[in-house]
């Protein structure tokens, strides 16, 4: 059995958990919002705070209609769709049931798999590990750069070059460093001001 038949197409999808909460970075800092979260990633990040989604063997195909009920049932009038990686998956049925609902669609994605789905807001956060594809970039509306070393400011810069001249820039410090990366990162927005600085703030909240 091949991946699509396990998948069905997008009927069925690897949910490792969906919730209502605020959002705690980028443009969309402290709305609030529904995230699903889909399990499965193939890129593996060291720092990464969802290594429990990574494997999406342990996360049972859902049918998508239950998850599009909870999110409609819910006050939300945002939804996030993350992982692990989201584009591992065609997202197409899921995104159009939201949609037909009028729920608004945010995706954060790594870019490195092709797009599938509609979605009115797209946070790319790439990864060297496993480089976005082409159309992300022109599709990204918010580029959030993971910064935990002094190294990385050049890769944000590489990828901010290859973005629209519309989308908005972030440079967000790898949590188990920030207070060590904090006053670089904030040198560098104040020298460079194209870009912003993001936090994760719903760990400040103590919400997930």
């Amino acid at each position: 059995m091949n991946s699509n038949e396990v998948w069905d197409g997008g009927l069925r999808l690897p949910l490792v958990e969906d919730f209502y909460t605020i959002q705690g970075e980028g443009y969309h800092t402290g709305k609030p919002a529904y995230f699903i979260r889909l399990g499965g990633c193939d890129v593996g990040c060291a720092w990464c705070d969802a290594k429990y989604a990574w494997n999406p063997r342990l996360y049972p195909p859902t049918d998508i209609e239950v998850v599009i009920r909870r999110a409609v049932e819910c006050d939300a009038q945002s939804i996030v769709i993350t992982g692990g990686e989201p584009l591992l998956y065609p997202l197409a049925p899921l995104t159009a049931g939201l949609k037909a609902r009028g729920l608004k669609i945010f995706l954060e994605t790594s870019g490195s798999h092709p797009f599938s789905g509609e979605f009115d807001w797209v946070c790319l956060s790439p990864k060297r590990n496993l480089p976005p594809l082409d159309e992300a970039f022109e599709r990204a509306h918010e580029l959030k750069v993971i910064i935990g070393s002094s190294a990385d400011f050049e890769w944000a810069e590489q990828n901010a070059a290859r973005v629209g001249d519309e989308c908005l820039l972030y440079l967000q410090p790898e949590w188990s460093v920030s207070e060590k990366m904090m006053p670089e990162i904030v040198e560098y927005a104040k020298s460079h001001p194209k870009w912003s600085i993001s936090i994760q703030s719903h760990k400040f909240m103590h919400i997930p």
